[in-house]
């Protein structure tokens, strides 16, 4: 396991540098304008546009890679995005910030997918899990460092834009520099989102959810604090608690769920998140020990959300089905991170900052009420026939290629489709 880290350390050392980067820009920029008189509903726009160009990135950067290469298609991405974080400090306009968002989004799709691809090829079967979770605490500690990052300097400045263009261009030279043979090329793969909710509506529609709500709370999560009052310095412990608290609730809730009907947990911890936004809005401007012990609350239990989404998707679908349908989930939950942070905004606008997590609250409410609702029409899976709960990252589809759940024979017969017989059996939770 040693060899295997020390033969992908560069490909690690470059995704904690590229999402402590991505995790700063963010939140720098919601701040930023902020301070420059950005309407609520233009601080979500740039939110939106981040992930449709995601959303696009997700399905380009396969091409791109098979025509130029893995180590080509990394420098010319991360330069691009590197110089469209600069970009943002040189003139603050909006129209232009959104399409640098657009710009920004997609190349962080290739990036991701491309360090995701190359890590799945160089761990084994055997180390696949203990691979992915390496990656997973590489994804939650660059998170929490890139939040961190915003109380070194005046968001007001240049020099975070600078920090996060420096952050994103260093990422270059451990992939460069990499001895480590680059993978077969990418292919893209296809995704049938009928089928998606057909093998499970919960998970599929908790994935829109969790972008919906999460999204939001990334889009505008830094303003509502700066909106009651607190200092730049809250701002970034208020962001930092809630990645850290949402890092540690997954082990634990991972693991209950291995034990009971995993849907039962999904709708018990969304509930949790719902009246964690509704305290979180009634009393975050009381003091800061309650701001932040909300904001423990609502990461503890946000967060995990997908992760459980993903997991009970993969006890309904055949093993040949699941790095197809785990995808088809990521892009769900992008496409609710590109309409969430356009709704919070508005919400804001009319009923003030505390509104946000009210808004959150209504999000993951209507989910449980729907998690309550599928629990009636069918019936769990037996404890022998699920799968184990792993924590992925939320970066590409290429990351649930490194799950060990993805293995499958290649050669395997392939279920027929279209009979009725089919229908009736994968008409599930």
């Amino acid at each position: 396991m040693a060899q295997t880290i020390r033969v992908l350390s560069a490909l690690l050392i470059a995704a904690f540098l590229l999402i402590s980067g991505a995790g700063l820009q963010g939140t720098l920029l919601a701040v930023r304008g902020n301070i420059e008189g950005f309407s609520l509903v233009l601080l979500g726009s740039l939110m939106s546009a981040y992930f449709l160009g995601f959303t696009v990135g997700c399905q380009a950067a396969p091409h791109m890679v098979k025509r130029a290469g893995h180590i080509r298609s990394f420098t010319a991405l991360a330069s691009i995005a590197s110089a469209a974080a600069l970009a943002h400090a040189l003139a603050v306009n909006p129209v232009f910030w959104i399409l640098l968002r657009v710009i920004a989004g997609f190349c962080m799709a290739g990036l991701y997918m491309i360090i995701e691809s190359w890590i799945n090829e160089g761990a084994t079967n055997e180390r696949r899990g203990r691979v992915l979770g390496v990656y997973r605490l590489v994804d939650l500690s660059a998170g929490t460092m890139g939040q961190a990052m915003l109380a070194a300097a005046d968001p007001s400045g240049f020099e975070l834009f600078a920090v996060v263009s420096i952050v994103i261009s260093v990422a270059l030279v451990p992939v460069a520099l990499t001895s480590t043979t680059q993978p077969t090329p990418i292919t893209s793969a296809e995704i049938d989102l009928k089928k998606l909710f057909r093998i499970s509506p919960l998970a599929a529609y908790g994935c829109l959810s969790v972008g919906a709500a999460n999204g939001a709370y990334w889009a505008v999560g830094a303003v509502y604090v700066q909106n009651l009052g607190y200092d730049i310095q809250t701002v970034a412990a208020f962001m930092t608690t809630v990645v850290v608290c949402g890092a540690l609730s997954q082990v634990p809730l991972g693991y209950v769920s291995d034990l009971f009907d995993r849907r039962l947990l999904l709708v018990g911890i969304a509930a949790a998140c719902s009246g964690a936004g509704v305290l979180l809005a009634l009393t975050g401007a009381q003091s800061e020990i309650l701001l932040l012990a909300g904001a423990a609350g609502f990461g503890f239990t946000a967060m995990p959300i997908f992760g459980l989404a993903v997991a009970h998707a993969n006890d309904r679908a055949e093993p040949h089905e699941y790095v197809t349908l785990a995808a088809g989930l990521l892009l769900l939950y992008g496409a609710g991170a590109i309409v969430g942070p356009f709704i919070a905004p508005i919400v804001m606008q009319n009923f003030g900052a505390p509104s946000l997590f009210f808004y959150t609250s209504t999000v993951y409410g209507a989910l449980t009420l729907f998690g309550l609702y599928r629990i009636q029409r069918s019936d769990a899976v037996k404890p022998e026939e699920r799968e184990t709960y792993v924590s992925v990252p939320r970066t590409s589809p290429a990351v649930f290629e490194i799950d060990p759940r993805s293995e499958h024979d290649e050669d395997a017969e392939q279920p027929e489709t279209g009979g009725e017989e089919e229908n009736a059996e994968t008409e599930s939770a």
